[in-house]
């Protein structure tokens, strides 16, 4: 009979290094809304108010993008393809708050599309390609929020390709999140692509001049590894910005909103994201030690090391010198055969005031399965208790 079996171990076991903090800095953020997360670590590095619904403004863009990155990556939609400019959708957002400069009848591909919705953010890019891919913008927000519930979104609904105010449209911070973190890691190459320019050259003065718009993203350029995401801003939504950055090995999404002007989005973006950096640090686990040995059942041996998979790592507060707490989970005893590397349980790790943190254990060598004799023989030790 299996049993869930928890063995405690000391931090030192780990090969975790000699600095274990046991408490982070604290942080205040000055934004109403203000999220932030370690992405490869899954964990969660500072929350206020990130459940609590909230207009999304041109951050909504960041799910018009992620659906075309979707079709283009299952082949539905090429980056050569190309969309029509409709005299309705020109007319009516023409102009309209921030612009890629489409001329009515144009047909851009869905490349120029995307560089005008994520470098210069226009409205009137993000309605055309979404007529492109779904006929209508209520179709296509039809597609955003399947694609919402597909990734766990859980506080938002979408009724616009580009976030222009709408009663039916509000996101939360940690939707946000999710939503730049699916898109960089269902889409790596599409966003290495389309979020990292600086600039955009797209369309052409009345004097025949290229017009050329830069990135809007504030802390490209002012924080190392940053390259993506985007901002948002309406009277109702106030300043708001999803980035990303990635240092040292670790990637970092942010979300801030409801804040007053753009220098204070500028301004805490930056704060928010070097504090992330600063007041934590990825621990490596040094891969193939021994952490623990687990019985097996039916195996020609009786118990198998447990270690650590390459490059297993967790996220700890960069300070102070103890603090963390490790325990392993398994069902036990282990049944035979077992290959090297095979997942056998977890690893929970509770460090300072974070939450805990769970990294897979795996079998440090194969355990093949024993003789009949053996195997009868252990099943009536079994039956004897």
């Amino acid at each position: 009979m299996k049993t869930r079996f928890a063995a405690i171990l000391a931090a030192s076991s780990l090969a975790l290094g000699a600095a274990l903090p046991a408490g982070g800095q604290s942080f205040d953020s000055r934004a109403p809304f203000a999220y932030l997360k370690d992405i490869g670590a899954d964990i969660v590095l500072y929350s206020d108010g990130a459940d609590e619904p909230m207009p999304p403004a041109s951050m909504a863009k960041m799910m018009t993008v992620l659906v075309a990155f979707d079709q283009i990556d299952k082949g539905r939609l090429a980056l050569d393809d190309t969309c029509t400019v409709r005299p309705d959708t020109w007319r009516q957002w023409s102009n309209q708050g921030s612009t890629m400069f489409l001329k009515v009848n144009s047909e851009p591909t869905v490349e120029q599309l995307l560089d005008g919705i994520v470098t210069a953010s226009g409205n009137d890019a993000s309605v055309v390609l979404a007529e492109c891919i779904a006929g209508t913008v209520p179709a296509f927000a039809d597609a955003m929020n399947s694609m919402g519930e597909e990734i766990g979104l859980t506080g938002s609904n979408f009724a616009t390709a580009n976030g222009w105010p709408d009663e039916n449209e509000y996101v939360t911070a940690h939707d946000l999140a999710r939503i730049a973190e699916a898109t960089i890691e269902q889409h790596p190459d599409l966003y290495e692509r389309f979020y990292t320019l600086d600039e955009f050259t797209y369309g052409e003065t009345m004097s025949g001049e290229p017009i050329t718009q830069s990135n809007r993203n504030p802390i490209l350029g002012r924080v190392q590894g940053a390259d993506g995401l985007k901002t948002g801003h309406t009277e109702a939504a106030g300043y708001g910005f999803t980035g990303s950055a990635e240092r040292d090995g670790r990637r970092l999404v942010m979300v801030i909103a409801g804040l007053q002007s753009q220098s204070d989005r500028r301004d805490e973006a930056t704060r928010f994201m070097e504090w992330g950096f600063n007041a934590f640090e990825g621990v490596q686990i040094e891969p193939g030690k021994i952490i623990a040995a687990a019985p097996v059942f039916g195996g020609a041996e009786s118990e198998v090391g447990l270690t650590l998979p390459e490059g297993a790592s967790i996220t700890v507060p960069a300070a102070i010198t103890s603090g963390v707490e490790a325990r392993i989970v398994y069902e036990s005893p282990l049944p035979a055969p077992l290959a090297a590397g095979d997942q056998v349980g977890e690893l929970h790790i509770k460090a300072g005031s974070l939450p805990e943190q769970v990294v897979p254990v795996v079998a440090a060598e194969s355990v093949d399965e024993a003789g009949f004799f053996s195997r009868a023989f252990a099943g009536i030790l079994g039956l004897l208790g």
